[in-house]
């Protein structure tokens, strides 16, 4: 069976981070090693990975100062764990992992989506679900890559917003699929969006070019469920869609035009499937 490492990354995570680890340590199929990266913690956080440290030598601490809370700073602490794995010539895997300091994993969970993967090559991103919802779309904590792709098409995640997003799509764009494992079942120890107002989620459908219909059909869907993301969370989304206005250049920019035009184009095909349009 395909092996795999994971990231995770915290920052004052002190109540939640050694159940976080834990759940992945103690999977049925092990990690070869977990890189977790440290975001400048002024609690017990980082007291408690060095203890795990000594339970676990395959355990691996990126300690950054603290600059304060940012969470664009995420995928640059996702790009220190790759670049750690490549300095420190760590055993190459077949796919890694993306967790957090606030989720639980049931003890299967990365046989489940590892197994599946192996069957079915075509596809690049798999994730387990976290509610009983029928997603369509890997979440970002619980994903699994498949590295022959990442590395070949990306080798590192880029500095953007939607830089979850933006995988997938590039998945899709090189044939490859991406979807969700329901029988794989992790949990969020606190609650999804808790601690911010889902700016992201509707600047970044702006920078990618999602169509308005599109961002509309999803704003509704989120709206009337009351789910994954609430009310309020999806009435957010929607007002950073409309009125976000992208920077030139950096973190908050738009995508390349290349990319945005294929971004519209599975989207038509998308509208054009549930309206049974040929």
């Amino acid at each position: 069976m395909g092996n795999y490492y994971g990231i995770v990354t915290c920052r004052n995570s002190e109540e939640n981070i050694e159940k976080a680890i834990l759940s992945l340590m103690e999977q049925s199929l092990k990690p070869e090693y977990i890189i977790t990266i440290d975001d400048g913690s002024t609690d017990k956080t980082s007291w408690i990975l060095k203890e795990l440290q000594k339970k676990f030598d395959n355990l691996y601490i990126i300690t950054n100062s603290d600059l304060g809370y940012d969470i664009k700073r995420v995928v640059n602490n996702w790009n220190k764990a790759i670049e750690f794995t490549i300095k420190e010539n760590l055993k190459e895997t077949d796919y890694h992992m993306i967790g957090t300091d606030d989720t639980i994993y049931e003890k299967n969970y990365a046989e489940k989506i590892i197994s599946f993967m192996d069957k079915n090559s075509k596809y690049a991103v798999v994730s387990g679900v976290f509610d009983k919802n029928k997603h369509t779309s890997p979440h970002g904590a619980g994903r699994f890559v498949r590295n022959s792709f990442f590395n070949k098409v990306h080798k590192f995640y880029p500095v953007r917003m939607g830089y979850e997003s933006y995988i997938l799509i590039t998945a899709q764009k090189h044939n490859f699929e991406c979807t969700v494992l329901h029988e794989a079942k992790f949990e969020h120890i606190r609650q999804l969006g808790q601690n911010h107002h889902f700016y992201e989620f509707g600047a970044s459908m702006r920078t990618m070019g999602y169509h308005p219909i599109f961002a509309l059909g999803r704003f509704f869907k989120y709206f009337i469920t009351n789910k994954p993301i609430g009310r309020i969370g999806s009435l957010y989304m929607l007002y950073y869609y409309l009125f976000y206005k992208p920077k030139e250049e950096g973190y908050d920019s738009m995508y390349p035009k290349d990319m945005r035009r294929f971004v519209r184009k599975m989207q038509y095909k998308r509208m054009k499937s549930i309206l049974k349009i040929k």
